[in-house]
């Protein structure tokens, strides 16, 4: 019986980074850059979007898909909060998304964009567990959440080639260490870059805008 569940279980992800390498292929034709981005519920994704966006967009033209199990929430906050196109992928309650959900959510967007940004399902386990079809993947890790979430959840930070971490502003209420989350992360993904914001003063997100520009800007001429 184990076995049997093992081998569907290989199967599913096997046809799903399939399914993630064919819409890379797609997205480099069309020039258009996707970035995945996770976190916990509470820890600041759509308004470090927002901040983002607003910094971003005078560069890019850029469209935001909204990953929940229902409502639309996020994504009229989004279009409120910046003016650019943001569309709500509703998962039927399932807490991730994957290559294939990622693709049926772009082909509802006019792909005459730079960059589309994914907003997945809140959580630090399944999102991790599943390819999208992203160019990057960015997480947020959020102060209050304590500076171990790495060591607790090794996969989401493996994956994650930038982490900001959120509410920097909370620092001091908090047992919570910049030396010791920086020094966890680079244990589970020694390349990953780390980026310390505040997502409701916008301490960071300069920074944080100007690494994205730089990887935008190094895929184009890779894909040139």
């Amino acid at each position: 019986m184990s076995v049997e569940v093992i081998e569907i279980k290989k199967s599913i992800f096997n046809a799903n980074e399939i399914d993630a390498d064919n819409l890379r292929k797609e997205l480099k034709k069309k020039k258009v850059y996707l970035l995945n981005l996770m976190a916990s519920p509470g820890a600041g994704k759509t308004t470090t979007l927002i901040k983002l966006i607003n910094n971003l967009k005078k560069d890019y033209k850029i469209a935001v898909m909204e990953a929940d199990i229902d409502s639309d929430v996020d994504a009229k906050k989004i279009e409120e909060g910046t003016g650019v196109k943001s569309i709500q992928l509703h998962t039927g309650g399932m807490c991730h998304l994957d290559a294939e959900m990622t693709k049926q959510g772009l082909d509802n967007l006019d792909l005459n964009l730079d960059l589309v940004i994914l907003e997945n399902v809140g959580n630090l386990v399944c999102p991790a567990e599943f390819d999208t079809g992203a160019i990057k993947n960015m997480m947020i890790l959020s102060v209050p959440e304590g500076d171990d979430k790495p060591l607790k959840y090794p996969l989401m930070f493996e994956v994650c080639d930038i982490v900001c971490i959120n509410k920097i502003d909370c620092l001091e209420l908090f047992d919570f260490s910049l030396e010791k989350v920086e020094k966890n992360i680079h244990y589970r993904n020694p390349k990953s870059s780390i980026f310390p914001i505040c997502a409701k003063d916008g301490r960071g997100i300069d920074e944080l805008a100007d690494h994205l520009r730089m990887e935008i800007e190094n895929w184009r001429k890779e894909n040139a």
